[in-house]
């Protein structure tokens, strides 16, 4: 289930291989750690909270996208759903396994929720044009070399 979200709904519009990968072995762990907790009779707010432990040590130094944190929660979400799958029904496990791809599907189809817009990190040089005297020229570089309409810029660090 997970990778049909990531390779046909997160992939084909990110194209961000590091976060594919992430969500894969990501997946693919809690899965198999529900599955052998599940079997070992532990609870699985253990399980949940040796991720919780995960996310905090690895994420806390990187600013990781809206977007990309959404498909994180989905994926885990997924993962814990079909773990503890052997103690529900089959048919409500492919229910919710389903539900959740059309939901999915639907919110990332053009015009599902108005005008999309993306947002791309971009590593800037010109250092000189990052000051509000220089938007405009900022914005007109900034168009030109990513081939873009620009709506907003933020600058980090």
């Amino acid at each position: 289930m997970s990778f049909i979200i990531v390779q046909f709904l997160y992939y084909p519009k990110s194209r961000r291989v590091d976060y594919y990968f992430t969500f894969m072995v990501f997946s693919s762990a809690m899965f198999l750690l529900l599955f052998v907790m599940n079997n070992l009779s532990l609870q699985i707010g253990f399980t949940i909270g040796l991720f919780a432990i995960f996310g905090m040590i690895r994420y806390r130094t990187e600013t990781v996208p809206v977007r990309e944190m959404t498909y994180l929660f989905i994926i885990i979400a997924v993962s814990v759903i079909n773990g503890i799958g052997a103690d529900i029904p089959f048919g409500e496990l492919v229910a919710a396994n389903v539900l959740l791809i059309l939901l999915i599907w639907v919110l990332e189809s053009k015009g599902a929720i108005g005008k999309r817009t993306s947002t791309k990190l971009v590593i800037y040089d010109k250092i000189d044009l990052i000051v509000p005297e220089r938007r405009a020229e900022l914005v007109t570089d900034l168009e030109k070399r990513t081939g873009m309409k620009i709506r907003d810029i933020q600058l980090g660090q």
